[in-house]
């Protein structure tokens, strides 16, 4: 009986340590794919013309749009105590790392004026390492705006809650179906929003997009906690 025990409380503290080292890799591993989703976009754009801008041109104006978005609508936050401030150190030693050290914008700048396939070459580097700076801008925008779904998560909990008390002594039927579908459907929720949001080939504004995932978010977890079963 003691060995059983002693098996399922290392088997919890095992789960536990998995869950924790697994959450930063599935977040690094969402960034992953929307920058690679971003960048795929903007070449096929360039390949087919699909942009008005010629060139990179067009991720170079949606990546100043979206930092022009962090510098107006993110003056103040409660993660950092100048949100503007460390956004730009935050970019700036990532291109730094990513695009200076590793030689890439030496060879931009060295190439920019080529032509043929140098020049071709010159256009789709260029677009993806702006596509990368616009993707960090959006990373820092969702990472300011967290205590926007904090929020939503937890009036959800409450409204839920109350849900729950009052169909419980109110002899409420429950559905086990609704709660597991409404459970299951909290993670895609970030999964699906963050990578629309983070591979979205145009400018957009935050808010069209943070308060609708917000507002869901909420309901969500609204929907989970008052179709919880009454008795434990």
């Amino acid at each position: 009986m003691a060995t059983k025990t002693a098996e399922r409380t290392h088997e919890r503290r095992g789960g536990l340590f998995s869950r924790s080292i697994g959450i930063p890799m599935q977040l690094v591993g969402i960034l992953l794919v929307s920058l690679l989703c971003s960048i795929l976009i903007e070449w096929a754009g360039i390949f087919w013309e699909w942009w008005a801008q010629p060139g990179a041109e067009h991720a170079r104006m949606t990546m100043e749009r979206e930092m022009g978005w962090l510098g107006s609508e993110f003056s103040r936050s409660l993660v950092v105590s100048r949100p503007v401030e460390s956004a730009t150190w935050f970019i700036g030693m990532a291109y730094e790392w990513l695009f200076v050290k590793s030689g890439i914008t030496p060879f931009l700048e060295n190439n920019a004026n080529s032509g043929g396939w140098l020049g071709t070459l010159h256009q789709y580097l260029q677009a993806a390492v702006y596509v990368t700076l616009m993707t960090l801008t959006r990373v820092v925008i969702l990472v300011l705006t967290s205590p926007l779904f904090a929020l939503a998560g937890l009036v959800g909990l409450v409204d839920g809650l109350v849900r729950r008390d009052l169909r419980r002594f109110g002899a409420g039927r429950e559905s086990a179906f609704i709660y597991h579908h409404a459970k299951r459907m909290v993670g895609p929720v970030f999964v699906v929003g963050w990578i629309v949001y983070l591979s979205v080939p145009f400018a957009i504004h935050p808010n069209v997009f943070l308060l609708p995932c917000a507002a869901l978010f909420g309901l969500l977890v609204s929907v989970a906690t008052g179709s919880f079963k009454k008795y434990l």
